[in-house]
């Protein structure tokens, strides 16, 4: 049975999502996805120290890249060399024919990242893992190609958000399978639920082996510094950021493990941030 989220099931057996641009609009949302990206390199520019040009002489890859945009801000603040790489063919391919002179488009499966061992210095994993098959067999992936000093970056969907980004259904991400596919058909909006998120505890146990700093709070507690309203979707990002600015940080701390996204810095040694001290969360780091 063909899903309109493009996936096909087989016996309930999860399968690649291919050609995903075609069927996921947000995908091509050229201005919403250059919004994430700036969050992305503000992020990074805090974690290294820098200001301006913040991936200047750095390999990167963003690991899902899709139609590119986000790779193309990489590749603007001053990336060395900067890669894409996704299965999603026709994204990679209006991704090459707009961004390719900068950027560089790989076909690649993130099980199979065609990188040699410590050789990328910052990996970019934003909003994929509850879109891929294996997502641990990814992020051990990423510990392989990631270089001794590099950092990982990872937007990570809470299973305990409220609202489920993708279909807009409250709680549906709280649901086993079977519920959650009755749930989308009931709401017609689709045949059946593909993506499958985690909790932060199972979140953690994905990135063991790396020492893991969460950007969330600080990101909710000062979005200005941060592009922060992309922590929240829709109409609610839109005026999020003057909302959490005003909001007594202890009640910030008493969102996080439902906010939607955790936002994680990751490495695979004992590198710290190298920008000024930030709003505290309940626990700066996770020692994973």
């Amino acid at each position: 049975m063909m899903t309109r989220s493009g996936e096909r099931a087989m016996g309930g057996e999860r399968v690649a999502q291919l050609e995903y641009s075609e069927f996921q609009a947000a995908m091509l949302d050229e201005e919403k996805r250059r919004r994430k990206a700036a969050k992305i390199v503000a992020v990074l520019g805090h974690f290294l120290g820098r200001k301006e040009r913040v991936l200047e002489g750095l390999t990167v890859a963003d690991i899902g890249c899709s139609a590119g945009f986000i790779a193309d801000e990489l590749a603007a603040a001053g990336a060395h060399r900067t890669f894409g790489v996704d299965i999603d063919v026709p994204g990679l391919r209006k991704a090459s024919a707009r961004f390719g002179e900068r950027v560089r488009f790989l076909c690649a499966d993130g099980t199979a990242l065609p990188f040699p061992d410590d050789s990328v210095d910052v990996l970019v994993f934003n909003h994929i893992y509850e879109h891929v098959v294996d997502p641990d067999a990814i992020m051990a992936e990423m510990r392989r190609v990631l270089a001794p000093d590099g950092v990982l970056y990872l937007g990570l969907g809470n299973r305990l958000g409220v609202m489920e980004p993708h279909y807009k259904l409250p709680f549906l991400s709280y649901l086993p399978p079977a519920l959650a596919d009755r749930y989308v058909r009931l709401s017609g909006r689709a045949d059946s639920y593909y993506e499958r998120y985690r909790t932060r505890r199972g979140l953690r146990r994905m990135v063991r082996g790396l020492r893991v700093w969460d950007y969330t709070f600080p990101v909710l507690a000062t979005p200005a510094e941060f592009a922060g309203s992309e922590l929240f979707p829709g109409a609610v990002g839109r005026v999020a950021e003057g909302v959490l600015s005003r909001t007594p940080r202890p009640v910030l701390g008493a969102l996080l493990p439902v906010v939607p996204t955790y936002l994680w810095v990751a490495t695979k040694g004992n590198r710290r941030p190298a920008g000024p001290s930030l709003p505290q969360p309940p626990e700066p780091v996770l020692p994973l």
